[in-house]
């Protein structure tokens, strides 16, 4: 664990020092796990949401944090449990209201000011749409986060080789993506 995870944690144990050991966890994480959330859920709404219910259980689970994990690495696993958990959430009631899920992602996808005026950038996150959201967490902590298999491995709970097969999949399938259109 980083000297300073291991500086915060102690703070954040102190009744003394916890909120404002908290307040400098979330400054010093939320971009980062706003951005994995964001190219997971493609909704600027939905990720803030999200973001807050991930803070919320990070919150609620300090004083069960074990250390064996990098700080950052129990977060992410967080956040991507959220938001693979809203995923299967939102496909159900877009199939509750006979809606096809891919279809309403994609239009999320087209409204959002993360892609105007990116072609190749909104091409991209439309191949992620069409991928399994295991496949979709694993390529955007692989590519977009330049995590380690390892380290992702420990985010999804999955073995290193379960998660390189999923992003070679994933990489795959994109490819024949982008080529095709």
């Amino acid at each position: 664990m980083p000297p300073e995870d291991a500086d915060l944690l102690r703070r954040l144990q102190d009744p003394a020092s916890e909120r404002m050991a908290f307040r400098e966890l979330v400054k010093r994480y939320q971009e980062r796990l706003y951005w994995v959330i964001r190219r997971l859920v493609h909704s600027h709404e939905d990720t803030n949401d999200l973001l807050q219910e991930v803070f919320i259980k990070v919150w609620k689970g300090l004083p069960s944090f074990n250390g064996r994990s990098a700080l950052y690495t129990w977060m992410y696993r967080i956040a991507v449990n959220e938001a693979l958990s809203f995923l299967r959430r939102d496909k159900w009631r877009s199939l509750m209201r006979l809606e096809d899920p891919s279809k309403v992602m994609a239009h999320r996808l087209q409204a959002s000011i993360e892609t105007d005026g990116d072609e190749i950038l909104q091409r991209l996150h439309a191949a992620l749409l069409q991928l399994s959201p295991q496949q979709r967490a694993v390529f955007t902590l692989r590519y977009f986060e330049d995590m380690p298999f390892k380290e992702v491995a420990a985010v999804m709970g999955k073995t290193e080789s379960t998660v390189k097969v999923h992003y070679h999949l994933a990489r795959k399938k994109i490819e024949e993506i982008l080529t095709e259109t």
